[in-house]
Order: C-alpha cells, then structure tokens, then sequence
C-alpha cells in the first residue's frame, strides 16, 4: 500500500488509489466536477488540481493521477489556488445568470465551488454562446447552455444504465450533449442524470419551478414501488410531497433511484380516498364512519369466523400484523398476500428469498435467470447483475428475450430446461466459484417450478462456505414481510375463494381477481380510488407509505423503516387505527391503543422485525413433490408496463405519460411545435 504525504501529514492508501482519493482520505476537499466514484474517470473539468511533488513544475488533474510511494501532495498552494481560479473563470465564460430561475439554485456545485475558488471578478467580455434545448422525455427537463462538458450523465446512461442514448457531437466550443436524434431517453433510469448533473443542464421535469430546497422538509423513507426497499428521502411541503430523492446505501441501491420510485410521488395527491364509502343497490355512497363500521358488523356478527384478509403489494408491516390479529380475533386465519394468484411452498423463508444479497449478486461469475425480467422487475438489482457481466460474469437465461442491458445468452422460453440445463450452462456452472440463479414470479406459478429449481442448488452447487446461490426475486415491496407474518395459505388465493369468506378484508389489494368473491363482503382499505375500491362494498380510507411509520422488509430480508412525511388527506386515517377502532365496533378490541404498542407487541411475537438489518434465515428448503414440467411450458413475466404497476403509479401524471411516450410510442409534442 503506498504511503505519502499530504500536507504533510503522511497516510497510507489502498493500492490503485487516485491522489484525489488520497487527500479524501487525509481530510482534504478535493472540488471536482466530472469525477464521480461510481463512473469511469474522465479529466474533464480539471477542477480537481492539486501539486505533486516529484512531478513537473505545474498543477495536475489528482482524479486520474494514481497516488504512489513517497509523493508530495499540496492542496492549497498559491500555485493550485490560482490554478483553480483560472479553471472556475473557463468553466463560467460561458454560462448563463441563470441562478434566480434555475431549479439546481440551491443544491448546485458550480454555485457552491464558484463561492469557495472562484474569482471575485470575471474579465470576458465577448459574446456568450448560446446551445439549443434538447428533448429528452417526460422526466429531464434540459438548459444546455449551463452545460459544463462533464459527461457525467453520458457516463451514467453507458456504464450503469447499460442504454447509449446519450452523447456528445461537436468539438471544442461547438461540442453538445445530446440524445440520439434528440428523442427520449429510454432507460428506467434516466431520472439519476438530474442528480449527477453538477450544474442546472439537467433538472427535473415534473418538479420544475415548484420549490427551493430550504423550503423543503425532508424525510428518510423506502420506496415501495418494487422489492428492492429503496432508500429514498422524501421532500414535502405543507401536507404535500413534491419529490423523492435516493439515499445513500451501500447494501442495497447505492445512490440510485429507479423513475417509478422518483416520480410516483405527484400520484401521491391524485385520485385519493379522503372519505369511508358505502356500496348501496349496486353504487357508492359517501357514508361516515360509524356508518361502515356498523355495515361491517352486521356481516360480521353472522360471519362465525368466515373471514379472510389479503394484503397488497404497497402494505408495511404493521398493518398486516394489525389486520392478522383482527382476523385471528374474529376466528379465522385466512390470511394471504400474494394477491395475483402464486402458491408456492414458503415453509421455509430462505427458500423464497433473495440469498446472495443484493450487493453480493454483483460478485457472482455465472447466472441464471429463470422467469425473470429483473430490468422490470427490480430495476436496482438489474444494474448490480449488469456490474457483474461487465466485470466477466457469464449470464444464462430461460425466459422470453428482453434487452436486460447486458450480454445474456437466451437458452430459450421453455421452463422445461430447468430439468437439463444445456452444455454450456452446465460446464460455465462447473467452473464457476459463486454461482447464482436468481427465479421470478413467472416461473413459480408453474407447477414443479419451484421443486425444479431448487433441484439446482444440488446440481450446480450453488450453496458452499460463505455463499448462498439461490435467489427468489420478488417484485413488491410487502411480499416478504407478509411471507414472514404467515400472509400465505397452501393454495394461494385460490384456497381463499375455495373457502368463500362472507366477510373479506382488502388492505391495499388491487391487483387481486374479486369475481369468486362475489357473495362476499368486500372491505377496503387503501388510499386510491383503484381497482380494489371500484370492487368494494365498503371502502375505508387509508394512509399511503408517505403519510405513516412503517417497516418494511425487501426482497434479501432486509428489516427497514419509514418514517412519516406528510398528514393523510380528508377523514383518511393510518391503516392500525382503522383496524384498531373497528376492532372495538365488532366486539374484538385489539391489544393496543398507540403505535409505540402496536410495534412492541410486533416485536414481542416476532422479533425479527426488532431488528434492522439482514435477517438471518436457516436454509431448510422444503421437500416437494416434483411433478416433470412438459416440454414446450412457456413464460410470460408479470409485469407489462413498468411505469404502472400500482396505484399510486397509475395515479401519477408523469408515470402515465411515461407509459404512453417510452413504451407505447405515443408522441408528444413541445410548446413550440
């Protein structure tokens, strides 16, 4: 590891070090405006300069120097003082006085980085140039002539996205960051440009002009828009969220954020349930909420424990315990929460989860994706197996073709194979280290599915010291913390309608087929106007994941909370309260009067949430019967349009315009056309 100074305070840094990361690491700031940790280096901006001694009499750029033994580095010289003054003056030649109209005012580099190593003067006197705006989708809105040539969003779009839609044409003065002929781009994850951006070329399209940061209260949450459990922050005014932004971690999105989970949040506000319903001959009635409770009553009272709850894919955990102990209460445990009709085995947890970790899938050498679409599915897993096959891993897949970004060899859509992998899977598998499959929802809706890969854990050896191979990719956020509260019944959704319920809880549960619950009472509880209020006959207005506390458990078993950010809408109440007041009116009080009680019961019966963090699962993987999956089965992934895959998604302005230009091909046209 070399060792060397700076300023004289001598450190030693890891081999391969950059002399940037190097004065990081001694305390130093170090400004920049092209380096970015998680992007190839460039040398663009030449912002970072510091002097190194031995070296030419002369600053040098410290992001693409590599730190080695017995350098002198000095970061604050007059010499590199003067340097970075002259850099600043360049950079700001050329860019417009657009500060007290620009969205990045406020949270900007160059504003920050002018102030700190800028010159109190600016000596160019010729005419500005001026660039063209560029289009590029429903999510970036775009001022290129406060471009700085950073290529960090070109950088991002390749390397991370794994989609070439942007690049610069031209050369010097007349260079330009564009798209490809100038349409939109099509990544799911374009909107991470906005952040990259050091300066205000690139900004949010649905949140321009809407606030400042310091009129903002801002709070830590998950996304609940897939599984992967998103560290997010969410931005609020009054009682409205005007954005989300990713939050570092490393263990599980980096710094990224998919554009569902960034622009969900104006559906947030749209299409809400902000009063209890009644459904009378055949139509809603607004109703109060003694009036649904005692609606609810009436069935219950004959019910004699004919009653089930099915909890959605947007639900925490608390109110799914909530709703378990009502259930139980009213003496029934019909419970399920895999809403759109799977029925695999789930008696042992690691059997359906997410085993090698997120950030551990990126360290595998072979793959095999078995049903599974993760670019939709899980959009921030996709981009670690995307890190793996550009760092060498080999990926197999069964399934219908898709672009996943990275190189995959298609063995063909026919879960059959899962009985004889082909030669090259099978040799690549032999050779491998860590070896992985990752298996969706798709293929364990097949029967035998489910036995067949978990065959393989034995064939390909995917479990050995200190690795677990086996994966089960889950596409909602409350599927694994329903699974480890019991939200599963042999059977699946179908035992649930088998048993005809006369009385049947929906919490949050759009996606579920209502047509075998037809003589049932339907109770709603959720925060849209969606597919399951439009089948209810009593609706009940509930708290969306902004608007409470709450934990939520992601696709590896990882425990995380949520934390409440703005009040719920109208006569909407959190989801425990409702179920806490209901209890009451069906003569079932539940054992707790206050969140804080409601969680230390939780925690009490299943302590695992206690904790946050991985939760540590036992391999103890069921034995199925394996009945042969015929030749010729086919898959078809769950998931048809990645812009609207819930309520609150398909309430947002923005997702559905999103939907309709980037994967139906409808055209738009801009104010000036």
């Amino acid at each position: 590891m070399p060792k060397l100074k700076v300023d004289g305070v001598e450190i030693e840094v890891p081999q391969g070090a950059t002399v940037l990361q190097a004065c990081e690491l001694a305390g130093k700031e170090i400004p920049r405006f092209c380096y970015h940790e998680r992007l190839a280096i460039a040398g663009n901006c030449r912002m970072c300069l510091v002097e190194v001694k031995p070296g030419p009499p002369k600053p040098q750029a410290s992001c693409a120097l590599p730190a080695a033994d017995n350098q002198e580095i000095f970061t604050s010289t007059p010499m590199v003082k003067k340097a970075r003054e002259g850099v600043m003056e360049f950079l700001l030649i050329n860019h417009p006085l657009d500060c007290p109209i620009c969205d990045q005012g406020g949270e900007c580099d160059l504003q920050d980085q002018s102030l700190a190593y800028g010159r109190g003067h600016d000596r160019f006197r010729e005419n500005k140039r001026a660039v063209s705006e560029k289009y590029m989708g429903p999510v970036v809105k775009t001022v290129m002539t406060r471009c700085i040539h950073c290529t960090r969003c070109i950088r991002f779009m390749e390397q991370v996205a794994g989609v070439e839609d942007l690049g610069a044409v031209g050369r010097g003065e007349d260079m330009e960051i564009t798209s490809y002929l100038e349409t939109a781009l099509g990544s799911e994850l374009s909107g991470n440009v906005v952040d990259l951006c050091p300066v205000g070329a690139l900004t949010s399209k649905p949140y321009a002009f809407d606030a400042r940061p310091w009129e903002l209260t801002k709070t830590p949450a998950i996304d609940v828009m897939d599984g992967v459990g998103t560290n997010i922050r969410l931005d609020s005014r009054g009682r409205e969220v005007l954005r989300a932004l990713p939050r570092l971690n490393e263990d599980v999105n980096e710094e990224w954020a998919s554009d569902k989970t960034r622009h969900a949040v104006d559906g947030l506000t749209r299409n809400r349930l902000d009063r209890p319903w009644l459904r009378e001959d055949g139509r809603l009635r607004a109703a109060t909420w003694a009036e649904a409770f005692a609606a609810i009553a009436a069935v219950a009272g004959k019910a004699k424990g004919s009653v089930a709850a099915v909890a959605g894919d947007l639900v925490d955990v608390e109110t799914m315990y909530a709703a378990k102990l009502l259930v139980n209460a009213l003496g029934s445990d019909l419970i399920e929460g895999r809403q759109t009709g799977l029925a695999y085995d789930v008696s042992n947890i690691a059997s359906v989860n997410f085993n090698t970790t997120i950030g551990g899938i990126e360290t595998a050498d072979v793959i095999l994706l078995v049903g599974t679409n993760p670019r939709w599915e899980a959009s921030l897993v996709n981009t670690r197996i995307r890190k793996a096959a550009r760092g060498g891993a080999k990926v197999f897949a069964i399934g219908p073709e898709a672009d996943l970004a990275y190189r995959v060899e298609w063995l063909g859509n026919d879960l059959s194979l899962l009985h004889k992998l082909p030669r090259a899977a099978t040799e690549a598998f032999a050779a491998a280290e860590r070896p992985a499959v990752i298996v969706g929802g798709a293929a364990l809706k097949v029967p035998g599915a489910q036995a067949a890969t978990l065959a393989l854990v034995k064939s390909l050896n995917l479990i050995r010291d200190g690795w677990n191979g086996y994966n089960v990719l889950h596409t909602v956020a409350a599927r694994t913390g329903g699974l480890m509260l019991g939200y599963a019944q042999p059977g699946g959704m179908a035992a649930i309608a088998e048993a005809k319920p006369k009385l049947l809880f929906l919490l949050g549960a759009d996606e579920a087929d209502l047509a075998p619950f037809a003589k049932s009472l339907k109770v709603y509880i959720g925060h849209h106007g969606d597919k399951g209020a439009h089948g209810a006959d009593v609706i009940l207005p509930a708290a969306a994941y902004s608007e409470k506390h709450g934990i939520h458990v992601n696709l590896e078993g990882r425990v995380q909370h949520s934390e409440k950010a703005v009040d719920p809408p109208g006569d909407a109440r959190e989801d425990w309260s409702i179920l806490r007041a209901l209890s009451d009116a069906l003569g079932h009080r539940l054992p707790f009067d206050s969140f804080q009680e409601l969680r230390a019961r939780l925690f009490a019966d299943y302590p695992a949430f206690a904790q946050t963090g991985l939760v540590a699962f036992d391999w103890a993987p069921p034995k199925l019967d394996a009945p042969k999956i015929a030749a010729g089965t086919e898959i078809a992934y769950p998931i048809k349009d990645f812009y609207l895959t819930n309520p609150i998604a398909r309430s947002s302005p923005t997702l559905q315009r999103c939907s309709a230009e980037l994967l139906h091909g409808q055209d738009y046209a801009e104010a000036a056309e």
